[in-house]
């Protein structure tokens, strides 16, 4: 299972053209994952190196583990909602163990087969999330594009306030570049169609800020190494920026104000629920639009289990929580990759990177950063598409799609996906419901040339009998189990399943037709159908209940069985 998309790409051979095509997509992702990784890490409320071992952990470990051939794994704004939350209350280790914890549930998922599951997600919810996330990712910009330092703050009301009280602080030199960077990532596209434009337009934000420090006086713009929160120390030096370093193993819960005990993994289990969820449905759906630019399969399973033990690998390198990045992979895609091997490179290239260009780094201005998460904000809501659902969609679409998209922005992703899977769920079951169905049906529609005599009845039952369906379904023939009827025919071959409420609900009419003194008959079981009716007991009995392999014999003993049935004296005629 565990290297799905590797194991496929050697089988079909490996060439040193391959290789030279990998190195060049691995060379072109890593150029567009350097500055979003810092991006994401900072807006996650960590120090942007975090964000680079986020990259450099999962990106190695998911490429050459998972279950596609083309999925580049790292840091992504979706999870930027979730982890903000975390790292008020937890600080940096309470969120590296969630994350670990999150690695956990999705090896979990892996193993119990779940990932099929994760594309039975309804659309209305994903696309309620999507554009939520990319809202609150937007409003958490604001006090990097006004340049204000606000204090901690739980929930968007609450954020929203300090960001008006500080109104008066307002830098205008950083709202500035944050309004050029943005002008640039949109215009450069246009220009460049071969050099990512995220490289080039904070390249040439933050060269403008080292002039401005340099030649205009009164100038000052927060950057990554002047702001005190991003410091690190080397020896007895403490220096300012991102530490020149490879990720070094670290424990996340020796780091401060971290414990690794039943409290807090009782308290971080909902949020890590909420990451393997979100990673798992974020993951699985990059892989299925990779599959459908490149012609590709991927195994599911295979893919949530290596995203688990990438989760689990990077909190003990400092990399926060990762899932498989769309854009980045198509990026990946386009650019020419053959296997795996490239986004595995491009791993390493991120690597070299933060070793080498770490006092760099330090000049990149934090408006710049915002205005990139912005474009990624704008660009992940597809609000076009959001305005359209609301338009055409019918209005249990909409309710459903409306309630993600206010709890994720009004509240935070934990309820937001506690209460959007348990959406989907009632969605599925209500849909599913909908296909189960009772009909009263005609011998000539199986091809038979006889009319039912008066007393038999042939029903088709069709669809999963399950808690959500059986119920109502076996309503409708108990509603008319009564009258001169003496046999129903059931006609169960296209009853896939049955569940234990489905079991029940049949057990309930089966026990009131009998009292009306009605014969049921089984037509066309299958299987797996039979042996559950089997071993819950509901076996064939004399005059009561008969099987038949299908409807043809089924009516034949129907015939047979109301032949033997005493029919009702006739009245006397009236007297004349």
């Amino acid at each position: 299972m565990l290297g799905y998309g590797l194991r496929g790409r050697l089988r079909e051979g490996y060439s040193v053209k391959d290789f030279r095509a990998d190195l060049l997509a691995a060379l072109v992702v890593g150029v567009v994952a350097l500055p979003l990784s810092m991006a994401l890490a900072i807006a996650s409320g960590v120090p942007p190196q975090h964000g680079l071992y986020t990259a450099i952990i999962a990106g190695f470990a998911c490429s050459l583990l998972g279950g596609t051939r083309f999925q580049v794994t790292g840091p992504t704004a979706a999870f930027v909602v979730i982890l903000v939350p975390i790292v008020h209350r937890f600080g940096v280790g309470g969120l590296l163990i969630a994350g670990a914890m999150a690695g956990v549930i999705l090896i979990a998922m892996g193993l119990a087969r779940l990932g099929k599951l994760m594309e039975f997600v309804p659309h209305p919810v994903t696309t309620g999330f999507t554009m939520g996330i990319a809202i609150v990712i937007g409003l958490l910009q604001l006090k990097d594009i006004f340049g204000v330092t606000l204090p901690g703050t739980d929930g968007m009301f609450l954020y929203l306030a300090a960001l008006w009280d500080a109104r008066g602080r307002i830098n205008p030199y950083d709202t500035g570049i944050a309004v050029l960077t943005v002008a640039l990532l949109v215009g450069l596209p246009r220009v460049l169609k071969r050099i990512p434009a995220p490289l080039v337009a904070l390249a040439i934000v933050a060269l403008l800020v080292v002039l401005g420090q340099h030649f205009w006086p009164g100038f000052h713009a927060s950057t990554i190494g002047n702001l005190d929160k991003f410091s690190f120390k080397i020896g007895n030096e403490v220096r300012h920026g991102i530490p020149p370093l490879p990720p070094i193993p670290i424990v996340p819960w020796h780091l401060p104000g971290a414990m690794l005990d039943y409290h807090t993994i009782r308290e971080l289990l909902p949020s890590a629920f909420a990451i393997a969820m979100l990673g798992a449905i974020e993951s699985l759906m990059a892989a299925v639009i990779a599959d459908g630019m490149s012609g590709s399969r991927h195994d599911p399973n295979a893919e949530l289990i290596a995203l688990g033990i990438g989760n689990i690998l990077c909190p003990f390198f400092g990399g926060i929580a990762a899932t498989g990045a769309l854009a980045r992979t198509a990026t990946n895609i386009r650019a020419g990759a053959r296997s795996p091997f490239a986004a595995a490179m491009h791993a390493i290239f991120i690597l070299a990177c933060t070793i080498v260009l770490a006092p760099l780094v330090a000049y990149l201005p934090m408006a710049g950063l915002a205005g990139l998460l912005i474009v990624v904000a704008r660009n992940m809501s597809e609000a076009r598409h959001f305005v359209r659902l609301l338009r055409i969609a019918p209005r249990s679409d909409v309710l459903v799609m409306m309630t993600c998209f206010t709890l994720t922005v009004v509240f935070d992703m934990v309820i937001a996906v506690t209460v959007g899977v348990l959406l989907a769920a009632v969605l599925f079951m209500r849909r599913m419901a909908a296909v189960t169905t009772v009909e009263l049906e005609s011998p000539h529609e199986h091809g038979l040339a006889v009319d039912l005599p008066p007393g038999i009845r042939l029903y088709e039952v069709a669809g999963p009998m399950f808690f959500g369906a059986a119920k109502s379904a076996m309503e409708v023939i108990a509603a008319v189990g009564a009258g001169k009827d003496h046999t129903f025919v059931l006609n169960m071959q296209y009853v896939p399943t049955i569940d234990v409420t489905g079991l029940v609900a049949l057990e309930s009419v089966l026990d009131r037709l009998y009292r009306s003194h009605i014969k049921v008959i089984f037509a066309g079981l299958t299987p797996e159908v039979a042996e559950l009716l089997d071993r819950a007991g509901i076996k064939r009995e004399p005059g009561r209940l008969a099987y038949a392999p299908d409807v043809e014999t089924a009516i034949s003993m129907a015939i047979v069985h109301g032949a033997r049935v005493p029919r009702p004296a006739e009245p006397p005629p009236a007297a004349a």
